[in-house]
């Protein structure tokens, strides 16, 4: 076992976590936050993807490219949609809906890549869905245009968009971590340009601009370069086992210092997705392993 590999995606993960406390932090709206981190994660990677010498080695062929910059459309949106929820949502809630992107890779899986769906496997699903349902409540007064400004929606959009991400990503072997992220990042850029109100970022406060720079160059540059690091060299089932410190310190950070108080039927939501998400996580390693030997 490697354990510097362990602690740095444990430490990755961690920062991560903390990912949304550092937004309702910043003081500007998702759309800037995001090419804030566009920006950083750029530059930053861009610098590392030269450093270790990795753009000597990377095949830059057209379809890799194409479906790389296709993947990091969606990941941009991921990251919009999710500063969004956190925006009119609390942590707790935003980061659960947020991780249901796992469920949602195995439903997109089986209905575009034909991949076969075990009946355990719709049990999860549907344990998710209910437990999403406990979240957000059943509220039969709310309006059409509410539920569509809800965190909730939002958080779901996110997740969507992530799974779209992770299996548009499968199919890219050529390009290094630091490449692929690059290029990412880049399109967030000019994607995002054209939306972007200058006028946010007058009247700031000192506080407000460590956070978005920490969301920046913490959360984006130095956390992917601790994710990177550690990923090839760590088996899937511990991947899958510490990718959960991410939600843990987003929980632990949203009730200890922002006092979100769950009631019990949104703590017994939050459960059954958690428990949904780890089981599918479990399958899904044992069909990994079950088909490398």
């Amino acid at each position: 076992m490697n354990n510097a590999a362990m602690l740095k995606m444990t430490l990755s993960m961690a920062i991560f976590g903390s990912i949304g406390f550092f937004t309702v932090k910043t003081g500007i709206p998702a759309i800037e936050l995001v090419f804030v981190r566009c920006i950083c994660a750029t530059l930053f990677l861009g610098a590392l993807w030269l450093i270790t010498g990795q753009h000597k080695t990377d095949k830059c062929g057209r379809r890799e490219v194409g479906q790389t910059l296709l993947c990091g459309i969606f990941l941009v949106f991921n990251w919009v949609f999710l500063f969004k929820a956190f925006e009119v949502t609390s942590i707790t809630v935003a980061i659960t809906i947020y991780n249901l992107a796992p469920i949602f890779v195995l439903l997109l899986g089986t209905l575009f890549l034909k991949e076969r769906m075990t009946w355990t496997s719709l049990i999860a699903v549907l344990v998710c869905f209910l437990g999403s349902v406990l979240i957000v409540g059943i509220n039969t007064t709310q309006s059409f245009s509410e539920f569509m400004g809800s965190g909730f929606l939002w958080a779901l959009l996110a997740a969507l968009c992530y799974a779209m991400t992770m299996l548009l990503g499968k199919g890219v072997n050529q390009l290094s971590a630091y490449a692929m992220t690059f290029l990412q990042t880049s399109v967030g850029i000019v994607i995002l340009l054209p939306f972007l109100q200058f006028h946010v970022f007058e009247g700031l406060t000192t506080e407000n601009w460590v956070y978005i720079l920490g969301t920046g160059l913490i959360h984006t540059g130095f956390v992917y370069y601790l994710f990177f690091d550690s990923l090839r060299k760590l088996t899937a089932v511990v991947i899958s086992a510490l990718v959960f410190v991410d939600p843990v310190v987003a929980i632990l950070l949203d009730t200890l210092i922002l006092d979100f108080r769950p009631t019990l039927v949104q703590a017994l939501g939050i459960f059954m997705i958690f428990g949904g998400i780890i089981y599918t996580l479990i399958e899904s390693s044992k069909r990994d392993s079950t088909g490398s030997h």
